[in-house]
Formats: structure tokens, C-alpha cells, sequence
């Protein structure tokens, strides 16, 4: 395994601490705006892309019309476990599914969504043409994406604050994947490549992330993601250190709690 092959791992006890910790602060802000996007839409069968422990497909189960259909797909058995474990307040078929090869026949679904998902794809046009696929003429194709880490303020300190165990090889995990696929133009060329020829919309969102004290925080970004496995690959002693270097960090910036940070994404919608 490379050194960034584990970048899309999210196993171990990784899946119940993101659920914990990030999702309340961090997705939650997030899922219903985008599911809201739909609403308007007459669908009848959706599909979710790196649907993570479920915090949009739960909300897509609350919001859509119970005539949708709704399937939810992740690459990591784990997350879906997790998302299972919650449960959602109607069925959803839930399928361990890479994005980048789907098990479903072309246009399945009237619509795909995806909430921070897309950056993790190896291959962005692949993906993007295997959304184009599972797509009718017409469907949509609804995502979003972390704008630059500078424009979030908890992921931002955290990587800042570690980087000082690290000196020669700092952990930049969410700069590089979580935060690394801002660009609206390079957005627009993959989408392209993918098959779409529609010009996307693309919306920048702004939100407050909130959390209960700062080491919730630095529980979700030190150990409640990938983040954590490139900390272990350096030295698995030093999680703990690093979880304690980003608590520090965080109660200096935002005081010791309640606190409330900043946090931005690009929305993506594209018609097929």
C-alpha cells in the first residue's frame, strides 16, 4: 500500500467516531440543503454516491416523497454498517458499491447524489461517466464539495496545529483530498470528460460547523477520519499527542466551548 492508498479507508473504529463526531458538526449543516435541491423534482428512483454512515440518506428518507425509491451505495463496508446500525425512518437499499463501477443498469436513477464523496474518486471522469450512465436524458446530478481548507475553519486548525509532530513530513490528508477539489473549472472539464455536456451550476454554501467543546473536533479529524491512518503510518503512538496538539489549537482559537467555526463547500448540480 502506498503512502496514500489509505486516503479512502475509512475501517477500524474510524466509521462510529465520524458518525460521532463529524457528522453532528460538520455534514449535518450540509445534507439538508442538498437534498433539498431535489424536492422540486417529480422522482422516482434515487441514488446515493459515498453515502458514509447516512446522514443524507436519512435525510433524502425524511424530505423525498415515500414513492421515491432511494439506494445508497459507499465503497467501505464499514461506513454502510454504520449507516445500517442508525437505520432510516423508511427502507433504503443499501449496497456496497465502488462509484467508479456501479452495479446498475443505465438510467436507473432519475437522480444521483453525492455529499463530499466526489473528491475521494482516483478517477473523477470515471465516475462522473458512471453517474452519466445510471442517469436518463433529463436526470440530474446533484453534488457538493469542500471549497480550499482556509475557508473551513476546524480542518484548517487541526492540520496546522499537527503539522509541528511532523516536521519534515506534515499530514496534509484533508488539504490534499477532502479539500483539494475546489476548483470550479477543473469541476466543469471533469464533468465533461464524464459525458456532460450541460453546463453545471455550480453554488458556493456557507455554513456554521458547531461542537459541544474543542476535543470533539479533534476527536473527529484525528481519529473519525483517514486523517488518522496517515498520523499511524507515521507513528502510532502519536495519535494521542496529535489529538491533544488540535484540542489545544482549537480552544485557543474558538475558546473551550460551545464553539462554532466556519465552513464552505461548492454545490454542484448537472443536468444529463
Amino acid at each position: 500500500m502506498s503512502e496514500h492508498d489509505s486516503d479512502v479507508i475509512f475501517a477500524g473504529s474510524i466509521p462510529k467516531l465520524y458518525e460521532q463526531y463529524l457528522v453532528p458538526s460538520v455534514f449535518e449543516p450540509f445534507a439538508g440543503d442538498l437534498v433539498r435541491r431535489l424536492q422540486a423534482r417529480h422522482l422516482t428512483h434515487v441514488l446515493e454516491i459515498a453515502a458514509g454512515t447516512g446522514v443524507v440518506t436519512r435525510a433524502l428518507a425524511e424530505m423525498l416523497p415515500s414513492t421515491v425509491e432511494i439506494a445508497a451505495t459507499d465503497l467501505n463496508p464499514g461506513m454502510l454498517e454504520q449507516a445500517q446500525k442508525i437505520g432510516t425512518k423508511r427502507p433504503v437499499q443499501w449496497r456496497q458499491a465502488d462509484a467508479l463501477d456501479l452495479p446498475f443498469p443505465e438510467g436507473s436513477f432519475d437522480a444521483v447524489i453525492c455529499q463530499f464523496g466526489v473528491m475521494f474518486f482516483p478517477d473523477k471522469a470515471k465516475g462522473f461517466a458512471e453517474v452519466h450512465r445510471v442517469l436518463p436524458h433529463g436526470g440530474v446530478f446533484v453534488f457538493n464539495v469542500w471549497d480550499r481548507i482556509e475557508e473551513n475553519d476546524f480542518p484548517d486548525t487541526v492540520t496546522n496545529a499537527i503539522a509541528s509532530l511532523f516536521p519534515d513530513n506534515p499530514p496534509r490528508f484533508h488539504a490534499r483530498v477532502p479539500h483539494g477539489y475546489h476548483s470550479p473549472e477543473i469541476i466543469e472539464r471533469d464533468l465533461a470528460a464524464g459525458g456532460f455536456t450541460s453546463k453545471p451550476e455550480i453554488e458556493v454554501v456557507t455554513r456554521e460547523s458547531r461542537a459541544r467543546a474543542p476535543r470533539s473536533i479533534a476527536m473527529a479529524y484525528c481519529q473519525g477520519t483517514p486523517l488518522r491512518n496517515e498520523i499511524e503510518g507515521r507513528d502510532e503512538l502519536l495519535l494521542g499527542d496529535a489529538t491533544v496538539l488540535a484540542t489545544k489549537a482549537l480552544t485557543e482559537r474558538f475558546g473551550r466551548g460551545p464553539i462554532v467555526g466556519r465552513s464552505q463547500a461548492l454545490v454542484v448540480t448537472v443536468v444529463k
